[in-house]
Parts: C-alpha cells; structure tokens; sequence
C-alpha cells in the first residue's frame, strides 16, 4: 500500500533528517539506529553498501571505501576552485567524469566504480525513505526536499535528480531557511501580526541567512545571503590544521607521512572536541597509535583557543548577515526574533556574536536546530500533496521564496545584462529582446550566467545554447527574444526566439552540468543492480548476527547445566558444531538471500529446543532418572519467552551488546530494487 501524503526531507552535507505531518503535527522519523539525525555517509565496505550511522562509524575508525560531503560536490565541476580545494582533504578519490563534473572512485564487489554525487545523496535519501516506510507502515513515493538558499540551477536540479534515482517524485525544492521559517511560524499563524525573522542556518556544510516576513499563513522572503561552502567543517578543518602543526611541531611528523586512515581518525577527532567545546570550555583530541613508539597522542584545547582559530570564520557569517539586512533594507531594529538552524549554530561564539549584533536580543530557541528544516520540509509536503488528512493548521501555508543571485545572459564584449535579479519574488517569468551584432548573422549562442558581477567572466555560467535559422538581415535588424522562468523549485528554464514577419524558433537551454534523463534512468538501474546483490551480503550479515547471537546465548546457558549433560540435551546441542562451521565456510557461498533466510531458519529452531532443555537443566538440575522422556516437540520447554520471540524473528539484541537492530539494512537496497 502507498502513503498517499507525502514527507519532508533535510538533506544535509553532514547530517539529514526526515519528518511527515501526522495527527495534525510533524513527526520527525528515527532511523533504524533510533537517532533523530542520519550521517550523510555512504561506504562501500566489505562487499556491503553501508549508510548513515553504520557508514560514519567506519569512517571514524580510518576504513576505505567511505563517501561522505556528496553535497559539496553536486552540480559542480571538477575544476571548480572549491573542488580542488575540498578534495586535498578527503580519504577518498575525486576524478573528472565524462562532462567534466566532478566523481568519486570506490572499489565495490572486486570492481572500480565511478560515482555521481547524485548516486551518493540518492543512497542517503532511499535510506531516509525507507525509514518513513517503516515508520508508517506503507510504501512512500513523494517528498519535500530542501537545499541551501544559494544553491543555484544546476545544484538544485542534481538534487531533484537524486531524488528520482532513490525512487522518490519530489514535489518541490525548498530553501532550507525557508522551511526553518515555517517550523517557527506554523504556531504563530493565527497571531496575525507580521514580524520580520532572520533566519541564520549554520550547517556542516552549507550556510543562508534569509530574512522572511511572517504573517498569518504566509512566508515571504524579503532577502537571502550565503555561502554554499561554509559549515561546521570548516572548523573541523580548522582543528585539523591545528593539530597537524602541534604534530609538526612537538614530533617532527610531516602530513604526509601520515595515512589517509589515520587522517580520517584525526579529522573524527576534532568534530568530536568542536562538539565538546560547545557546552565545555576545556577538551582535548587523544588519538591512540598515531606516535612512532605508539604512545597516545593528546591535544588539549580550549573553547577561547577554538574561537582564536575560528575568528575568520565566524567573521564570514556575520558578513552575510550584514548583506542579507542591506538586501532587505533593513535594519536590527526591524528583526524581530533570529532562529538558530543547524549544527554549528550551537557553537557559544557564533551565538555571542549575534546576540551583539542585535544589541543583546534573545535568540529564538523554540525550534530544535538539527530538525527544524526537516519539520518545514513535512509541513510543505502536507500541503503539495493535497493536504492528506487535511489540517486546520496548514491550510493557508503561502510560501513566497526568492532567486538568490541574478541571472541574465551574456551580451558583446563580455558584459552580463540582467534579466531577472536577486531577490526577486518566485515563482517568476520575464522577457528581454536582444538582436545580432553582425550583418547576415544565422546564429547566436545564449549564455546564460548568475551572479553580481558586472563582467560575466567573474560569474557562475549556469549553460548555454544556440539559436540558429536566423532570417538574413542588417546588424540589429533580428528580434531575439529570451524568456526567463524561474518555478517554484527556483529551477531556471530559458527559451530563445527569433520573429521576424511569421518565422518564429524556440530552443529550451540544456545545462551541461545536468544530468540527461537517460543518464537518470541509467544510474536507477545501475541502483537496481547493486541493490540485489547489496541485499544478499545484507542477508549474510544478518544471518551471522541472528545466528551468533543464538549460539552465544546457547553457550552462556550451557555454563550453567551440570554436567554429565542428559542424553536428550546432548542430542539437542549436537548441530552447534556443524552451525559454526556453516556460518564460517559455507554462508558465504549462498548467492540468494531466500535460501540463506531458509537455512538460517533452520538453525535458529535447532537453537531454540536447545536453549529450552538447556534452561531446563541448568534451572532444575538432572540427574539419571528424571528425564521427562520427552518426544523432542517443541512443547516440553518451560517458557516462550519474548526475548526467545524476538530472537527468532532476528530482532533480539545480545545482552549488553548495545547493538541495534540490523533487519531494517535490507529493505533500504530492495526499493531501490524497486524503484522504476
């Protein structure tokens, strides 16, 4: 059965977060770890495709294999300054793909593999999805989805292209202040007074300030400011540089001669201390085996030493705060409460330098910075699904988003002429005639540019096209007209036409960066192939898990049974041996998860009447002469218990273990297996 409503997505570039509207609220959904919060990690391995939680905790042991920051990368090329820059400081390998965009090389099932950042955040969003599903019982097929405010054309469209891929129709692009606004204002809505809020978005990744009216129902953005490559890792980065100079510089150890393993390790550490840092003034990064004679190595920081590396950062926010107030032509005064979104907005000297430049005012604390994107996604996708199990509450959501940066085309001698500017309300459509500048000219190419340069070659050229046919005629005869559309995703459409008596000739622009719908299709079937052979190692692993936990348990018990052991006992634990054996030789080799579910199945009711004449023993003693005589059904046992159900239906968690349930991993690879 389908959800026929629709949930939220925060899709972060360190964490993500999924929310649906439910019994007139949003429901923020927890992962199959039970965290509110899912890492934006993928790895690839051990022949398995790991995410979220599970990925991150390789990646903080050094392993190979582990993709993470897939939003840094989308929509870029790989020559873009911010790649070359992002990837001198990852475990793993960025590469140029066949458009120039930037890839990521994993080795998965014995094989080299080129992947889109797309493919990575499809990975995370069919896990997020997967998650919903379990939570509401039903399979779900539209989101919400939400981005940074700047993100531009091609960013946006990569990410509606993940989307599609994890089997998903989004529904909408949202901004990610933009759906802050609307966790903070949906309870404000029947105040009817408007007030002016700023939003500061302090992510891992990304950072937006936009400043938003809220009256009744309506969001309207008066302004938006950001920088899609500034995040609480630039302050892990911060840190990483730190200790790596307090290494050169007590040990004599270059970076170089450390391993990408034990960088990963070092980097972990210092997100872990930026963590500590926020609620305590003193912490420190200790790293063991890092040393030549394996000593520990220990760095003890301050929170005032934290804030000395980080000046320039924190100075950038407030700078974009500053632009986005000018934008909005206004002043302090005017703002009537700051919300804090993200992560990094947690951190004490971000916060002190706000509540400064507000002159003292108290930041807003009604919403949860991690889930407060996610929650405006839920509301807005209660809405754009037609208010499925309709709410009095959402009724009159109207969100009035705006085009970040300009955009225009570029005209002769490289100048940049605007067609539609910054800030301007969307969803928006404007037109502009242009004509030739050469006597008899056929053609013109297009290029279409963002940005607030004057010159086009300091702005980001979003693509191009051309317009031929063009009727024969004097220089600046020809009428070119170029229509600009911005939707409500900000997704930019741009067509050309040539009039001249009745000929007329439309062209809509391609991006380069973007993804064809063909090359969409193909990485869905490339996800349809590796989610099959994902579920059978998925199912291997479970099957070890499920079937260690039974002999452990089994073992534990059979400690307690006095010894001679019965006959019976002894008949009934005589397959340990042999289901040892097969989970450490021949599991492997089982190409199918339904056969390998049966086999399991077996073992577990072998283990069971075990356990049951074990417990017996162990409870009541034995001794010659008192054995029941039993037939060996599955009835002489003196309990059904739930902990004895639970293992059996694979769910058990061994005593201490703190280990999670693992059942969930392998319907995350069967829809996409499922997916169309």
């Amino acid at each position: 059965m389908t959800y026929e409503g629709a949930i939220g997505i925060d899709l972060g570039t360190t964490y993500s977060c999924v929310g649906v509207w439910q019994n007139e609220r949003v429901e923020i959904i927890a992962n199959d770890q039970g965290n509110r919060t899912t890492p934006s990690y993928v790895a690839f391995v051990n022949n398995e495709v790991l995410v979220g939680d599970a990925a991150k905790n390789h990646a903080a042991r050094g392993s190979n294999g582990v993709i993470f920051d897939a939003k840094r990368l989308i929509g870029r090329k790989f020559s873009d300054s911010v790649v070359q820059s992002d990837m001198k400081h990852w475990p793993f390998k960025v590469e140029e793909g066949e458009k120039g965009g930037a890839v990521m090389r994993v080795e998965h099932l014995g094989e080299g593999m080129l992947l889109q950042p797309e493919q990575i955040s499809a990975r995370v969003l069919a896990y997020l999805k997967s998650c919903a599903e379990s939570y509401l019982g039903k399979q779900v097929a539209k989101a919400v989805v939400t981005v940074p405010a700047y993100f531009n054309d091609s960013q946006r469209q990569a990410t509606k292209d993940a989307g599609t891929i994890a089997g998903l129709e989004v529904l909408r692009i949202i901004n990610e202040p933009t759906a802050a606004a609307i966790a903070y204002g949906l309870d404000k809505a029947d105040e009817g007074k408007e007030r002016n809020v700023l939003v500061f978005d302090f992510g891992g990744g990304t950072f937006d300030v936009s400043i938003i009216s809220v009256s009744g129902g309506v969001f309207e953005v008066k302004a938006t400011n950001g920088d899609t490559h500034l995040g609480g890792e630039d302050v892990d980065a911060a840190l990483l540089e730190h200790a790596l100079a307090d290494i050169r510089n007590r040990y004599g150890i270059e970076q170089g001669s450390l391993s990408q393993k034990m960088l990963s390790k070092l980097r972990s550490r210092c997100e872990e201390v930026k963590r500590v840092l926020s609620h305590s003034t003193v912490g420190e990064i200790a790293l063991d085996g890092l040393l030549p004679d394996g000593e520990e190595y220990v760095l003890k920081l301050t929170r005032a030493r934290l804030e000395e590396l980080c000046t320039k950062i924190f100075a950038r926010c407030l700078s974009v705060v500053q632009r986005a107030l000018k934008d909005a032509s206004m002043k302090v005064e005017d703002i009537e409460d700051v919300v804090l979104v993200g992560g990094s907005s947690r951190i004490p000297a971000v916060q002190a330098q706000l509540r400064e430049l507000f002159r003292g005012k108290q930041l807003c604390s009604s919403v949860h910075p991690d889930e407060a994107v996610a929650y405006g996604a839920a509301v807005q996708a209660h809405v754009l699904s037609g208010g499925y199990g309709e709410s009095s509450r959402t009724a009159g959501i109207v969100l009035l988003d705006v085009v970040p940066l300009s955009i225009g085309v570029e005209v002769d001698d490289g100048k940049f002429d605007v067609i539609i500017r910054r800030n301007t309300t969307i969803p928006y459509l404007a037109t502009k005639e242009y004509s030739t500048v050469d006597d008899n000219q056929s053609e013109v190419e297009i290029q279409v540019f963002e940005g607030e340069r004057p010159l086009t070659r300091h702005n980001h050229r979003l693509g191009s096209f051309v317009l031929d046919g063009i009727t024969p005629a004097k220089h600046g005869e020809p009428t070119i007209t170029v229509t600009f559309s911005v939707d409500a995703d900000g997704i930019l459409t741009v067509t050309a036409a040539e009039e001249l008596g009745s000929v007329t000739k439309t062209l809509v622009v391609e991006n380069s960066e973007r993804l064809t719908s063909e090359e969409v299709q193909k990485m869905i079937e490339v996800a349809q192939k590796f989610a099959l052979t994902d579920a059978t190692a998925l199912a291997r692993m479970e099957a070890t898990e499920r079937l260690t936990q039974w002999f452990d348990r089994l073992e534990a018990v059979m400690e307690t049974v006095p010894q001679p052991y019965s006959e019976k006992l002894q008949k009934r634990i005589a397959f340990l041996p042999h289901g040892k054996e097969w989970v450490g030789t021949q599991l492997h080799t089982y190409t199918d998860a339904a056969s390998i579910e049966a086999k399991v199945a077996k073992i577990e009711r072998l283990a069971k009447r075990a356990l049951k004449s074990a417990r017996r023993e162990g409870k009541d003693g034995w001794a010659p002469g008192n054995e029941d005589n039993g037939s060996g059904d599955d009835n002489d046992g003196d309990d059904n218990s739930d902990e004895d159900d639970e293992l059996q239906r694979g769910r058990g968690v061994t005593e201490g273990s703190g280990r999670p349930p693992i059942r969930k991993r392998d319907r995350i690879e069967a829809i996409n297996a499922n997916t169309e």
